[in-house]
């Protein structure tokens, strides 16, 4: 991104990190990329442009969390309502889910990183080249265990738990699960996130302070950030602020 406050930004971001960098770090983060085709109309620009831009960010974004030690990212892609939208916009970000699934297969950083790369969501909604592209991605980083890297994408969190409860219902049917022994623990092994740590923290990008669906029964504890600032525009100090917001909040869990 263009380098608009000269000096000023750079030192204001390591004496953001300088705050930071000693406190304990999150294990797990989740972020909604919104504002794409809000930047987009900014840049009197079509929807197509946003979502390009928001693209651009992704790689860039992962590489702070990574380098800040964030074992497990989580992000936001595309949800199972948004496949209410217009046709053309619907293809361009099959188009660019499916550039940026082959992209994360050879990249550098990824491999560097030794970054696990999975997609959850209703991946049968998809369409076959980005179930390809899916494929290509997992089974290239299937054996790392350094980072995870999970992409939302057909995704809903009442779908979600739906899914589960129809999965659970399956194994009650043919006697695997007694009805009387099923627990929180129960679900949590059946949702696409089995296995893996709730998120401390979720950050959403656009000013919205919902979280439309995302994670919503991971997210029972998680502390949430809102960032006044379209996703392809966010900047590092943007991303700092919310670790920085985590660290100083005092997580109770209902206690």
């Amino acid at each position: 991104m263009p380098n608009i406050m000269g000096p000023f930004y750079h030192i204001y971001s390591w004496l953001l990190w300088r705050q930071i960098k000693d406190a304990p770090m999150p294990k797990h983060i989740g972020i909604i990329l919104d504002g794409n085709r809000r930047y987009a109309r900014e840049q009197n620009k079509d929807a197509g442009f946003g979502h390009e831009q928001g693209a651009k960010r992704i790689d860039e974004v992962l590489d702070w969390c990574f380098d800040a030690g964030i074992e497990i990212v989580t992000i936001y892609v595309f949800s199972t309502e948004n496949f209410d939208r217009n046709e053309t916009e619907i293809e361009k970000i099959m188009e660019l889910a499916c550039q940026q699934f082959l992209r994360a297969a050879g990249s550098e950083s990824i491999h560097r990183h030794k970054v696990r790369v999975r997609a959850i969501g209703r991946l049968s909604l998809l369409p076959s080249k980005v179930l390809s592209a899916i494929r290509e991605a997992e089974e290239s980083t299937e054996a790392y265990e350094n980072f995870q890297l999970n992409v939302a994408i057909g995704y809903g969190g009442r779908t979600e738990i739906v899914d589960a409860v129809r999965r659970i219902a399956e194994r009650v049917k043919t006697g695997e699960i007694n009805p009387r022994t099923i627990t929180t623990g129960t679900i949590e092994e059946h949702l696409y996130t089995a296995g893996i740590a709730d998120p401390e923290l979720i950050i959403r990008t656009s000013g919205e302070e919902r979280l439309s669906g995302f994670l919503l029964w991971q997210s029972a504890y998680s502390e949430l950030y809102f960032a006044d600032i379209f996703w392809p525009k966010i900047r590092k100090i943007d991303f700092w602020r919310a670790l920085r917001t985590l660290q100083q909040r005092e997580r109770r869990f209902g206690r």
